[in-house]
């Protein structure tokens, strides 16, 4: 019997004194001190002063993050096919052109399939194109009732009716409210979305589905995590949205709430072809400093979701301080292509403040690099948006994409673009 008990009796204290670390701080005054690498610093202590500079700092700051946070992206030697499997040319009410596109990954006889929704506008020839993934299905981001249903793995969700890991007709346009497609769409603009789940179904399993299954099995300290397959799923769709010759591949837009904000955020990182990258209430791991430990902290976020990064960020529980980047960097590896971060006043586990302040201390490589200064040293108040090369907004509400950030973001795309407005 003690045989059975003790190690019983092991595991119960240690999973609460694990919790008991992991007792989130929402207040300032009990933030620790912290220092900030400065991104424009080498490693070795010499100043970076020039965009070639930058470039070999750029390579120092982005192995960082790729060989102690996010893991390392195998290289690629697979085939990718695409086949458009459904067409409407008069799609929501006649404004936009609708199509479903199937891409197989393959690597030998192993195969990921993946469907791409996208609507364009009907009157706008290559207009932007916002790319993002949905966390539930396709056919949860439109009412239209022939988008596709995914065979992938979808977690359990009372209010979309899974109950047994597959979607279903009840989740049918569930998640409208974050996908406005008409407002996008009448502004000129399309949208192409997936289910991330068709990438790399969101659970910890060993890394043995999804994308993964399409490399070598083996793997060490530095291997990528689920993050980084959804980031390398991006990249995999713009290489078909390079080909399709209804896309302007020279404007897409990447942009990701939430943990796939992070997956955005790296994607951006890790492919220049991405003109735009938007983050939204991506917290921490995404675009909120790590070294202030307010809300959401490295060693919380490594013990909810073991497989998001690589194991070497988990020698960062509990011991920020040892960081030797933080998430400022990360919007840094955009430059000089804009980026947009977001944050809702109600989200502080995903700590906003952070948020804002990675914007702050990135802004000294766009300088450098020729663009202007972030223009906020503090918090803007709600519903303000600082627009730039580096741009922000914080609204009020929880954590969530609203139809409120979608115009921020539009607007931003429209300056950036020139587009004339309407």
């Amino acid at each position: 019997m003690k045989k059975i008990i003790l190690p019983l009796l092991f595991i119960t204290v240690h999973a609460l004194v694990f919790s008991q670390q992991f007792i989130p701080n929402y207040d300032e005054a009990k933030m620790p001190a912290y220092r900030l690498p400065d991104p424009l610093i080498f490693k070795d202590g010499n100043t970076v002063n020039s965009k070639a500079d930058w470039d070999k700092r750029r390579i120092e700051i982005y192995h960082q993050f790729e060989y102690e946070m996010f893991g390392a992206i195998p290289e690629w030697k697979g085939i990718t096919k695409s086949t458009v499997i459904s067409r409407n040319e008069n799609a929501l009410k006649g404004i936009a052109k609708r199509k479903e596109v199937r891409l197989e990954l393959s690597n030998g006889n192993k195969i990921i399939p993946v469907t791409i929704l996208i609507y364009l506008p009907v009157k706008s020839k290559g207009a932007p194109l916002f790319l993002s993934y949905n966390f539930d299905g396709n056919h949860t981001t439109t009412a239209e009732t022939d988008v596709l249903i995914p065979d992938s793995w979808v977690s359990n969700n009372k209010d979309f009716g899974i109950t047994d890991h597959k979607a279903n007709e009840n989740g049918r346009g569930k998640a409208i409210s974050r996908w406005p497609m008409k407002e996008i769409v009448s502004r000129g603009f399309g949208v192409a979305t997936v289910y991330y789940g068709d990438i790399d179904p969101d659970f910890d399993d060993g890394f043995k589905n999804g994308v993964h299954q399409l490399f070598d099995a083996r793997r060490d300290s530095t291997s990528w995590g689920s993050i980084a397959a959804w980031a390398w799923g991006l990249s995999r769709i713009m290489d078909y949205l390079e080909k399709d010759q209804d896309i302007n591949s020279k404007k897409v837009i990447v942009l990701g709430h939430s943990r796939l904000g992070k997956a955005a955020l790296w994607a951006g990182a890790t492919d220049k072809r991405f003109a735009m990258v938007i983050s939204n209430n991506s917290g921490c791991g995404g675009a909120a400093l790590s070294k202030r430990i307010f809300g959401e902290t490295v060693g919380s976020i490594n013990n909810s979701f073991p497989h998001w990064f690589c194991n070497n960020f988990k020698r960062y529980n509990l011991k920020e301080e040892l960081l030797p980047f933080d998430q400022h960097e990360l919007l840094a590896l955009m430059a000089p292509r804009p980026v947009y971060v977001a944050s809702a006043a109600d989200d502080k586990w995903a700590d906003p403040k952070g948020e804002f302040l990675s914007c702050v201390y990135a802004s000294s490589v766009y300088v450098l690099l020729g663009s202007k200064k972030f223009a906020a040293t503090k918090m803007p108040p709600l519903n303000s948006p600082i627009y730039g090369d580096i741009s922000y907004h914080i609204r009020p509400g929880k954590h969530d994409i609203t139809l409120y950030d979608w115009n921020c973001y539009m607007d931003a795309a429209e300056r950036y673009f020139n587009m004339a407005k309407k």
